[in-house]
């Protein structure tokens, strides 16, 4: 390893001891329903695409590797990267500034709220279990309340 490796590898060892001496979760990482996020990967190999193109450094994309090998260690099973940290590798190697990343992730999130719901409208039925009616309602254009949509 080099020196910048040992001092990559003990700064994510200092993060890394924070959240679980916190017995907190690391955001960004694991999922509660896939052993491995099955979006994560997609954009991770658009980031190491880019690297190779020269578009972005990669650093990021390092850290976060460090920090996924490191949450692996002393566990049965490893913790990898979500889609929250793939976006926010993509986010930091673009350049855009950490202030800027709850914002970000809350855009994204919207738009895929939204598809999903238009999903739901047009087909008619609802995705993720029972709604209790009314809460879907549909626009009359006379300018009253909405109706309840059948």
């Amino acid at each position: 390893a080099t020196a910048a490796g040992d001092g990559l590898e003990q700064a994510v060892r200092r993060t890394v001891d924070e959240f679980r001496s916190g017995d907190r979760y690391v955001p960004g990482f694991g999922h509660r329903f896939h052993p491995r996020d099955p979006r994560r990967d997609p954009l991770l190999d658009a980031v190491r695409q880019h690297i190779g193109l020269g578009t972005v450094p990669g650093d990021h994309l390092v850290i976060a590797g460090e920090i996924e090998r490191q949450l692996a260690e002393g566990r049965s099973r490893r913790v990898p990267m979500n889609i929250d940290g793939a976006t926010a590798v993509i986010y930091a190697e673009l350049g855009f500034a950490p202030q800027l990343a709850r914002g970000l992730f809350i855009l994204s999130r919207s738009v895929g709220i939204l598809a999903h719901a238009w999903e739901e409208y047009e087909g008619g039925r609802r995705i993720k279990g029972p709604m209790p009616p009314p809460l879907l309602a549909a626009y009359t254009g006379t300018g009253e309340r909405a109706v309840p949509r059948d």
